[in-house]
């Protein structure tokens, strides 16, 4: 998460480059729905980029307004691959954006952000970090302290903020925000740079809101055989993990998209053995982030169990089938810490591989939990997105009906398509 609330993009609308270079990209909401924030990702492949693209930059314009950009290299060998940014619509609207290739500095509003920063001892200052790898034994009851700022990375939009525990757990947890600015670097360490747990308590950014216990967390998950629930990782009280080496990167953090990435090698919940890949994208002006999740070494038994902490709800999970791409199962109650604050939460899944649902048991390693059940195939992606909508983000959220409006919203807009040409 970044430290000021703008991002330099090192472009500026006055050294353009050659004409030869200018493309018209012309997009079109084939929905019915107004669109907010609606992602955009053009592959590199489909744009005319300068040969010494070094130190150029994306400008993309709609009349007279620039539009947010950012590149980004997901497959992380070191050249951008992806064009970013996210665009407004009225129902079938069609627009014409225009993107040159600039250099200088130009400054976007920051909506995006990510946070993770590690202490190489009990003494040692936290320093901001990109990447990590965690062998199996590096566990905090093993250290003798927690290594991990927010004990793991944390990420967030104008909206909503997560965390991830990569201290073995690897459950996801929520912040509230009361602010659309991006929460202050200094979350989850104290004035010494030791790590400290600070954002139980209300700031003026927000706070944790969620009780995650021993479950899964908001959108975390499992891996279901023959009615038996396998965990990735281990809980608060272990001293060992079942996943032998796990590796995280920060792949993208921009103004308006932030990427994670997770890679979980020969984890063993018992005689089986997998290796995990996910990843974790979020843009704004949603309550969510997307991810995404692969396994191989399945044996074809399996279900992906996606989860939604249920500690604190007393009201029952609720299923909506109404959009043609998603099953959304959701809930909504005072189930924040201590159950103060009304939330909603929810899972946004595709309808292709969704089963139903089951829960987890109040106790054991994996516990405290619905669990969306999904079909899953040897190194597959199955792509979800996983809501929390708290009542001092917005007082509409304190009211169930409209946060299920909101999820069912959300869905249309996702699924949403967006026709897009590029002229040359």
């Amino acid at each position: 998460m970044n430290k000021s609330f703008f991002f330099i993009l090192l472009i500026t609308l006055g050294s353009c480059t050659s004409e030869r270079f200018q493309q018209e990209i012309l997009v079109h909401n084939t929905s019915q729905f107004s669109l907010n924030d609606k992602p955009i990702r053009l592959r590199r492949k489909l744009l005319r980029v300068p040969n010494d693209s070094l130190g150029k930059n994306p400008v993309i314009t709609f009349k007279l307004d620039t539009i947010p950009c950012q590149i980004n290299d997901l497959d992380d060998d070191g050249i951008w691959d992806e064009l970013f940014f996210v665009v407004d619509f009225n129902p079938n609207e069609s627009k014409s954006l225009d993107l040159d290739w600039a250099t200088g500095p130009f400054q976007y509003p920051i909506k995006t952000s990510v946070r993770f920063g590690k202490r190489v001892s009990a003494k040692a200052k936290v320093q901001p970090e990109v990447e990590e790898v965690m062998m199996a034994d590096e566990l905090p009851l093993t250290l003798g302290y927690q290594q991990y700022q927010t004990d793991g990375p944390s990420w967030e939009n104008d909206k909503v903020g997560f965390r991830h525990y990569l201290d073995g757990r690897n459950a996801k947890d929520l912040f509230g925000k009361k602010t659309h600015k991006m929460s202050p670097e200094t979350v989850g360490i104290n004035k010494q740079g030791a790590v400290e747990d600070n954002y139980h308590v209300m700031e003026d950014w927000g706070r944790d809101i969620l009780a995650v216990g021993n479950s899964v967390g908001l959108g975390g998950y499992a891996l279901r055989a023959k009615d038996t629930l396998m965990r990735l990782g281990v809980t608060v009280d272990d001293s060992i993990s079942n996943v032998a080496r796990t590796t995280f990167k920060i792949l993208a953090e921009g103004p308006v998209n932030s990427v994670l990435e997770y890679h979980y090698e020969n984890w063993k919940p018992n005689d089986r053995s997998y290796t995990v890949h996910e990843t974790t994208s979020i843009w704004p002006g949603m309550y969510g982030y997307q991810n995404t999740v692969s396994v191989q070494g399945l044996r074809g038994d399996e279900e992906l169990a996606i989860g939604l902490v249920n500690i604190n709800n007393d009201a029952p999970l609720e299923v909506i089938e109404e959009n043609e791409e998603f099953v959304m199962v959701y809930t909504h109650d005072k189930q924040s810490y201590e159950k103060e604050w009304w939330l909603g939460m929810a899972l946004i899944l595709p309808k292709s591989h969704y089963m139903g649902y089951i829960e987890a048991p109040k106790k054991g390693q994996l516990s405290n939990t619905f669990l969306a059940q999904m079909k899953i195939q040897e190194n597959q992606p199955v792509q979800y997105y996983a809501i929390g909508a708290w009542e001092l983000s917005h007082p509409k959220f304190a009211d169930r009906d409209a946060f299920k409006s909101y999820v069912v919203d959300l869905a249309h807009q996702l699924s949403a398509e967006i026709d897009v040409k590029i002229n040359n």
